[in-house]
């Protein structure tokens, strides 16, 4: 190796290593940001920021008790909490109702959030606020196959609260053990809960298979309102929280820059949604930018159900997430950077299949595999601590460097 080399990658460590491990506010729409800081620590503050949505059109008077809702094959999906077995089809740009498909053999005792992987629809059968005690708590798993077919094909994945230990009935919207929103992120199923007493929310994890399982506590947080749905968008590790408070003003919770699944270790930002007396159940997007939610009409207020468009991407575009639009500018990235023990690679889509080799400093190659399409991930579970380079062969030779914490 030249000496300019040698000096070029001592120049490159050194200002790497120089803010190493130090914590702050990362994210540069904060009022609080700091720019020498490399590992989010969760701290960022925002102003009040309110939302008025693109367009609000009214659906169909079927679709009174319009929940969960999913983007999937260019239709948005909903469905009713219930009484009503059908999932309904409509028109994202008009909401103009284009089909249903019945789950004949299914009762719907309070579904109440939809999401979805490549393979499965997961449709959540876990409303729990007449008395928090249901012990019939379960995920409906549908093949997409079969639904495309008409045909639906289900299994169930039934499961309890880790920390539920008391079922006497506790009366209507009197516990903290409801449940109304639901993403699928990587191999799990997260539940966010709808907490009547608390006014926050805490997340549960629980498999993506057939079975019996008890959901395992991860975390709170303190949302001082009420969750009614959910969404996650991979591509660029976001999750967008929908829920209402005790004036049912609708509001937004952004969070992105976060560890693994560790979905409050990173930033968490509030929108407040320009919907008054809007009881919003159900949210998606289309490409992480541009979101639609629903609202179940509410007679008494003469608030009819509605589909809502919503622009986030002057919150999520850009610096929001650290990271430009990199697969559409033709560089490689690596988030999260520092990581712990998963890495996803963003970039030009069109150039997978991609080889990598991961290199100390040393030039010695301790890694090296294909990424593919539907998997851009890297496992550096165990790699030690420190500085490598992430060289990608199928991609003009582009490198990056990489940050093991």
């Amino acid at each position: 190796m030249r000496l300019q080399e040698i000096v070029k990658i001592i120049v490159i460590v050194f200002g790497i290593m120089k803010g190493f491990g130090q914590t702050g506010c990362t994210d540069p729409l904060a009022n609080n940001y700091d720019a020498q800081a490399v590992q989010n620590d969760g701290s960022c503050t925002y102003d009040t920021s309110i939302v008025s949505p693109e367009s609000s059109i009214v659906l169909d008077s079927s679709l009174e008790e319009a929940s969960g809702l999913m983007y999937w094959m260019n239709s948005l999906w909903t469905h009713n909490d219930s009484a009503d077995n059908n999932l309904y089809e409509i028109n994202p740009s008009s909401g103009a109702l284009l089909s249903s498909i019945a789950l004949a053999s299914v009762e719907n005792i309070d579904w109440e959030d939809i999401a979805q992987d490549e393979n499965y629809v997961y449709l959540g059968d876990f409303g729990n606020n007449v008395n928090g005690n249901r012990t019939d708590l379960k995920i409906i798993r549908i093949s997409k196959t079969s639904l495309e077919a008409g045909n639906p094909n289900m299994d169930f994945i039934n499961f309890s609260f880790s920390d539920q230990i008391d079922f006497t009935p506790q009366g209507v919207n009197n516990t903290d053990f409801d449940c109304e929103a639901m993403i699928v992120f990587e191999e799990d199923i997260f539940l966010f809960t709808k907490e009547w007493i608390s006014n926050g929310t805490k997340v549960y994890k629980l498999p993506k298979k057939p079975g019996t399982f008890v959901a395992q506590m991860e975390g709170s947080y303190d949302v001082q309102g009420l969750i009614t749905g959910a969404e996650a968008y991979e591509d660029t590790g976001v999750v967008v929280l929908l829920g209402y408070n005790d004036l049912v003003m609708p509001f937004l919770f952004l969070l992105y820059d976060f560890n693994g699944d560790d979905f409050f270790g990173g930033n968490k930002r509030r929108l407040e949604l320009n919907l008054l007396l809007h009881q919003a159940e159900g949210i998606a997007t289309s490409n992480g930018l541009d979101y639609y939610i629903v609202n179940e009409e509410v007679s008494i207020l003469g608030v009819a159900p509605q589909l809502h468009a919503i622009d986030l991407s002057t919150f999520l575009e850009g610096n929001a997430l650290g990271l430009e639009d990199l697969n559409q500018s033709g560089n490689l990235g690596i988030v999260p950077n520092p990581g712990i023990s998963k890495v996803e690679i963003l970039g030009i889509k069109k150039n997978y299949p991609i080889t990598f080799q991961i290199m100390n400093m040393m030039g010695q190659v301790l890694h090296k595999g294909l990424l593919q399409y539907q998997q851009p991930f890297i496992d550096i579970s165990k790699l030690s601590v420190g500085l490598y380079m992430v060289m990608f062969y199928s991609t003009n030779n582009q490198s990056q460097l990489l940050v093991k914490e």
